[in-house]
């Protein structure tokens, strides 16, 4: 199995959503042996903000681009060969003020391409990315999985729906979550991993 991993945490070593993407990753080594793994670190390496340049590119035809366009489309071809061959996809997601870092939402910009990774069709918009395995691991302060903090919750949506229309809908939420209630923290990771099912 070819695994990649995106890892999207600025804090390093201590965050806890890599704490479960890795756990994800070990097993689906260890059911799968002989995997590859990719990782890509979207914070230590991370993707432009879409600019002028960037979406000129994505709409330019590869034989006309300027030079500026040529070099400002690779971080998409990039991230877009990693995930085609991916089999998995293992997403760290840390939730930053109810959503995902900018970093990660950076990565995406460079996934979602007219023609590529998605096209139009007389019945509407159909994703080309298919045949993939999605893991979201997904740590957070709160618990937003349920109760009064449900409707906070703009990550998990948004990637299940962005992933969605790429066409991978085959996708599992793993949620460390409650890490700063006082009588939940001590047990969310280990709950969290306790909860994977590859």
């Amino acid at each position: 199995m070819k695994i990649l991993h995106i890892i999207s945490s600025a804090k390093g070593d201590a965050s806890f959503s890599l704490k479960l993407g890795n756990a994800v990753v070990e097993k689906l080594e260890a059911k799968y042996p002989g995997s590859t793994v990719t990782t890509r670190d979207v914070v230590k390496h991370p993707f432009p903000h879409l600019e002028e340049v960037h979406l000129s590119s994505f709409f330019t035809p590869a034989e006309n681009h300027s030079p500026e366009q040529a070099a400002a489309i690779k971080h998409s071809n990039i991230a877009i060969a990693e995930l085609q061959d991916a089999d998995a996809i293992v997403v760290d997601v840390p939730f930053y003020n109810f959503s995902i870092p900018s970093a990660l939402k950076a990565w995406i910009d460079h996934i979602c391409r007219a023609g590529v990774t998605f096209h139009y069709t007389a019945n509407g918009p159909e994703g080309l990315v298919k045949g993939k395995k999605v893991y979201f691991a997904i740590a957070s302060g709160g618990v937003y999985s349920e109760g009064p903090y449900a409707p906070y919750d703009f990550a998990t949506p948004y990637l299940k729906g962005v992933f969605g229309f790429l066409g991978m809908t085959n996708t599992t939420i793993l949620r460390a979550e409650g890490l700063s209630v006082p009588d939940k923290q001590e047990a969310a990771l280990a709950k969290a991993i306790e909860s994977i099912e590859v």
